[in-house]
C-alpha cells in the first residue's frame, strides 16, 4: 500500500504541478478564459489513464495461466524503466518545465484555446499513463487490489492539496527535496517491482535459479502474516527469495540511488554559484 502511496503522490504531484504552471500562465498572460480547456485537456487525460489501467487488467484476465506470468513480468519490467526513466528527468530536467510549458502555451495560443486544451491533455496524459502502468504492476507485486489501489488515491489525494497549497502560495515548499526523496523511495520501490518480475519470469523457466533459495523465512514470518505483508505492501519483498532475485534487487537498487544521488549532488554544486539568501516559496530544482 506504501509504495503504491508513493506512485501515486510521485506522479499526482508532478500532474498538480504542471496543472498549476498552466493555469498560473495563463493568468499572468491574460488569457484566463482559456483555463476552462486546460481542464477539459486534463478530465480526457484522466479518461484515458483509466482506461489504460481497465485494458491492462482486462488483458491479464484473458491470458492463461501460462501466458499470465509473461505478461505481468514483461510489464513489470516496463515499469520499472519508466520509474527509472521517470526519476531521472525530473532529477536533471525539473528546472525546464515551466519554460517548456510556457512555450508550448505560447504556440497553443497563437492557433486557438482548443490546442491549450490539447497541451494539458499530453501533458498529464504522461502522468496518467505511468500511474496506470505503476498500480497495476503494485497491484500485481502486492498480490492484492484492495491495499495498493487505497495507497494510489490517497497518494493521489496527498498530491491534489498540496498542489492547490503551492499554487496558492500559502506554505513555501522545497519542492527540489521533496522530489528527491520521493524518488530516492520509488527506486527502491521499483527494485520491489523488479524482483517480481524476476519471480515471474522464473516460474515459467524463462530465468533459471528458481530453487536457489538465498533466504526463506516464511517459517518465522507467514507470508499472509502482519510483518511480512507490511514489508511486500512497503518494499514487494517476500519471505522466501532467489539468489537471483536478491542480487537484482541489490545491483538495482544499489547502482540506481548511487548514480541519482550523485546527480542531485552535481546539480547542487552546479547551482551554488547562483543562490540567493532567500528562499523561493516553490522550489522545482
Amino acid at each position: 500500500m506504501f509504495s503504491n502511496y508513493l506512485i501515486g503522490l510521485r506522479e499526482g504531484l508532478e500532474a498538480a504541478l504542471i496543472v498549476a504552471i498552466l493555469i498560473a500562465y495563463l493568468v499572468r498572460t491574460g488569457n484566463g478564459h482559456a483555463i476552462t480547456r486546460v481542464w477539459q485537456g486534463v478530465a480526457a487525460a484522466v479518461l484515458v489513464s483509466i482506461g489504460m489501467g481497465v485494458m491492462l487488467a482486462l488483458i491479464e484476465d484473458s491470458l492463461g495461466e501460462t501466458i499470465e506470468p509473461a505478461f505481468a513480468g514483461a510489464m513489470s519490467l516496463v515499469a520499472v524503466g519508466l520509474i527509472t526513466w521517470m526519476v531521472f528527468w525530473m532529477a536533471s530536467r525539473a528546472k525546464g518545465i515551466s519554460a517548456h510549458l510556457h512555450g508550448e502555451v505560447d504556440r497553443a495560443l497563437a492557433t486557438s484555446t482548443v490546442a491549450v486544451a490539447f497541451v494539458a491533455f499530453v501533458a498529464v496524459l504522461r502522468e496518467g499513463a505511468e500511474t496506470a502502468l505503476f498500480l497495476w504492476a503494485g497491484i500485481n507485486s502486492a498480490g492484492s487490489t484492495a491495499g495498493p489501489l487505497l495507497g494510489a488515491l490517497l497518494g493521489l489525494a496527498t498530491a491534489v492539496v498540496i498542489g492547490v497549497i503551492v499554487y496558492r502560495g500559502a506554505v513555501k515548499l522545497n519542492l527540489g527535496r521533496l522530489f528527491t526523496w520521493t524518488g530516492a523511495a520509488l527506486v527502491i520501490v521499483a527494485g520491489g517491482v523488479l524482483r517480481y518480475a524476476i519471480a515471474e519470469f522464473q516460474e515459467i523457466g524463462w530465468l533459471p535459479g528458481a530453487d536457489n533459495i538465498a533466504f526463506d523465512v516464511s517459517g518465522t514470518f507467514p507470508a499472509d502474516g502482519i510483518p511480512a505483508t507490511l514489508v511486500r505492501g512497503f518494499l514487494n519483498l517476500v519471505p522466501t527469495m532467489s539468489w537471483l532475485e536478491v542480487i537484482a534487487w541489490v545491483l538495482y537498487v544499489g547502482i540506481t540511488l548511487t548514480l541519482f544521488f550523485r546527480m542531485i549532488r552535481r546539480r547542487g554544486s552546479a547551482a551554488k554559484p547562483v543562490t540567493s539568501t532567500s528562499q523561493a516559496p516553490v522550489s522545482s530544482g
